[in-house]
């Protein structure tokens, strides 16, 4: 089992930053692959960034640029730092533990945490 807790969503304005935790328990951090979704209201969970183990990062094309995803083995912590923040990026976060790599999709994930509000108003 793993247990993972998100913090750090808030209320910000467009153009403003936040900065997600997601703080892991339960398995060794250090050897799965994490990644964020978030899901606006009435749309499906959306892939938003993965880093693998080793570090290697992945971005959907919308945030590529503004978000950056990173990890603190040490902390058993992943982070999800977000930049020139938008209205459409309102949305509750995610992280999750990847069931294998890191793949966009919602099935490919074991563990999730219970999600973190962001409001970005314009």
């Amino acid at each position: 089992q793993v247990q993972l807790v998100e913090s750090g969503g808030g209320l910000v304005q467009a153009g403003g930053s936040l900065r997600l935790s997601c703080a892991a328990s339960g398995r060794t951090f250090g050897t799965v692959n994490m990644c964020w979704f978030r899901q606006a209201p009435g749309k499906e969970r959306e892939f938003q960034a993965g880093i693998s183990w080793t570090g290697i990062t992945y971005y959907a094309d919308s945030v590529k640029g503004r978000f950056t995803i990173s990890r603190d083995n040490a902390k058993n912590t992943v982070y999800l730092q977000m930049n020139s923040l938008k209205p459409e990026d309102t949305a509750v976060y995610y992280c999750a533990v990847a069931r294998g790599s890191v793949v966009a999709a919602v099935k490919g994930y074991d563990y999730w945490g219970q999600g973190t509000q962001v409001t970005v108003s314009s």
